[in-house]
């Protein structure tokens, strides 16, 4: 054949790419080559291949023992839990996938009895994760705490993307657990754990409260020309409620609908009472000064116990005030310096520090006279109010670490003021007023220190 009829088969041949014999072609966006894999997305270390099979066969005694400690990551789920066992060099050395019931559970902890030194290092302890870690701590095993935000970023960088799937997200938490040091260590506390089950309680009360006050202002509002009023106890509307006699069927069944919802607020009033007689006397019993503070009352106060926890992981009072969305989030540029909310944190915490100063605006408080010298100097009423917070939240955390001062020191040792380590101020400007830390930012990076050493109640 000559060389002009052979021309447009190999001008094709250039075009598309020649195919060697035996060697796969690859296409763009095939697993193959992959732009994401291949830069900055990739870890330091790379993973070494899997040593057992893909769904945990059982390595010899010897060969697992030799491995030395492992990280036992796991992606927890209600029924089923997938873990990876990773070594220090981030070899894989087993993974498998099991129900969460007692017969699963039992295989999981057989399997994982091959690793004498190992650690659990579980997603989301304080959520979905909770239930399991709840049962290894049972059988003394120790559990390491791995938020969903730092497996996230891991899994990001590990994979180049940011498919889920529970294999791997096991295999992002046993990297977090096996690279990061400073995890929280998940412990048993049988006094917080009660106070998390009533202080969640007490909300769901406060809630259903509210929501069958907003139908019985509805239907009072059809019943009666202009409504009740706002504030209204179930006394206030039982009695209104029985001067309003309609004649028609329909009226006739919104009174009966209305009597309805006045005797549930009447049994969820006296519920409530008796959920914050008890949670008064567990958050006292605990010893803490957070009841001195104005506007914390025993439900705010067992949420910042059960929330926080040790209040000594956070290196200063910025890192706390960052952890609970009340320091605002940098937004300068350029020569405009400015500042803009954070929606990030834990909410809860925000919640308890938005209701103490919404008290302490109520009343002649030192925090209402802070909050009137930030407007005159200029801030807008949500700005001001927020600076209220920045500072309720300074307060908060010196409150809680000098109780945490003062269970550590001997008894004899006393404040200034003739109490035993509370040298603390309930108002938002504290001892200082003309100090302020409300325009500050986030924190900056913490210091190689898992714990703040404590400093001395004076």
């Amino acid at each position: 054949m000559s060389l002009s009829l052979r021309l447009p088969t190999l001008v094709v041949w250039l075009s598309f790419g020649l195919r060697i014999p035996g060697v796969a072609r690859v296409r763009r966006g095939s697993r193959g080559v992959c732009p994401a894999r291949s830069s900055v997305a990739l870890p330091a270390r790379q993973p070494q291949r899997v040593r057992a099979s893909e769904e945990g066969v059982n390595a010899s005694t010897a060969a697992s023992s030799a491995v030395g400690r492992v990280v036992i990551g796991m992606d927890p789920h209600k029924r089923s839990a997938t873990i990876e066992v990773m070594t220090a060099d981030e070899t894989i050395v087993g993974r498998g996938r099991f129900a969460t019931d007692g017969d699963g559970y039992g295989e999981m902890c057989r399997y994982a009895g091959q690793w004498p030194e190992r650690v659990w290092a579980i997603e989301g302890c304080a959520g979905i994760g909770k239930h399991i870690a709840v049962r290894l701590l049972a059988n003394g095993e120790e559990v390491l705490d791995v938020p969903p935000k730092l497996s996230a970023r891991a899994r990001v960088f590990a994979t180049g993307q940011g498919r889920k799937t529970d294999a791997t997200d096991a295999h992002s938490v046993a990297l977090v657990g096996t690279r990061m040091s400073g995890l929280r260590p998940v412990v048993t506390d049988e006094q917080l754990e009660v106070l998390r089950l009533l202080v969640d309680r007490r909300r769901s009360l406060g809630e259903e409260h509210t929501r069958k006050t907003c139908q019985l202002h509805g239907l009072l509002l059809e019943l009666i020309p202009g409504g009740a009023k706002r504030d209204l106890s179930a006394a206030q509307a039982k009695a209104l409620l029985a001067k309003i006699r309609p004649r028609d069927v329909v009226g006739k069944t919104r009174r009966r609908v209305a009597a309805e919802l006045i005797a549930d607020l009447e049994r969820i009033y006296a519920r409530k009472k008796e959920a914050n007689k008890e949670l008064t006397a567990l958050v006292t019993a605990t010893g803490t000064s957070l009841l001195d503070l104005h506007g914390i009352g025993p439900t705010g106060a067992a949420r910042l116990l059960v929330e926080v926890g040790d209040i000594t992981r956070f290196p200063s009072k910025a890192h706390f005030a960052s952890w609970n969305g009340t320091a605002p989030l940098d937004a300068s540029s350029g020569d405009q310096v400015r500042h803009r909310l954070s929606r990030k944190g834990n909410r809860q915490i925000n919640r308890v520090l938005h209701t103490m100063a919404r008290v302490q605006l109520r009343n002649p408080t030192e925090g209402r006279a802070y909050y009137d010298r930030k407007k005159a100097d200029g801030k807008a009423p949500m700005e001001a109010l927020r600076c209220v917070k920045r500072r309720l939240s300074d307060i908060v955390f010196r409150t809680m670490l000098n109780d945490a001062v003062r269970t550590t020191e001997p008894p004899t040792r006393t404040g200034p003021g003739g109490q035993r380590g509370n040298d603390s101020d309930s108002s938002a400007a504290g001892s200082h007023p003309h100090t302020s830390s409300s325009d500050k930012s986030l924190p900056g990076p913490a210091e190689q220190h898992p714990r703040t050493p404590l400093p001395t109640a004076s």
